[in-house]
């Protein structure tokens, strides 16, 4: 299993000419089906692509039924008291944020070894779970 950060997800909606090439690899990863995703995710997902200041900015109903269509095709990491602890030892241990490090232990959760993400240090190894940059 593979886990999703949220900009694959906002890469496969992208419009802009000069991230066509991203938008495309987005896609083809989100056909495939060994693939997991967090709340998290989804929540940052929905604020980013109905940013207002967003050039291909989506409306609210068009990404309720994105994240509804994700949520039935890919397993889903829920938020709870756990996942946070593993989140805070993790951040505090490599230096990372609170945010980036709930994306590395929902992964953890989930049953990933790989994070697909272009935020986060390629190739960096978070106890297991690896950073792989899809759009490099």
């Amino acid at each position: 299993m593979r886990f999703v950060d949220t900009n694959v997800l906002l890469y496969s909606l992208s419009t802009a000419p000069d991230e066509e090439a991203k938008a495309t690899i987005a896609l083809a990863l989100l056909a495939e089906r060994d693939l997991a995703l967090s709340v998290q995710v989804l929540q940052e997902f929905y604020v980013q692509a109905t940013r207002a200041t967003r050039p291909d900015r989506l409306e609210h109903d068009a990404v309720t039924r994105l994240i509804d269509s994700f949520v039935l095709r890919f397993p889903v990491a829920a938020i709870d008291v756990e996942l946070m602890e593993g989140s805070l030892r993790t951040a505090k241990r490599f230096r990372i944020s609170l945010w980036d490090a709930a994306v590395i232990e929902a992964a953890r959760t989930m049953g990933c070894a790989v994070v697909l993400s272009e935020d986060l240090n390629a190739g960096q190894d978070y106890d297991g779970v690896v950073v792989e940059n899809p759009f490099r």
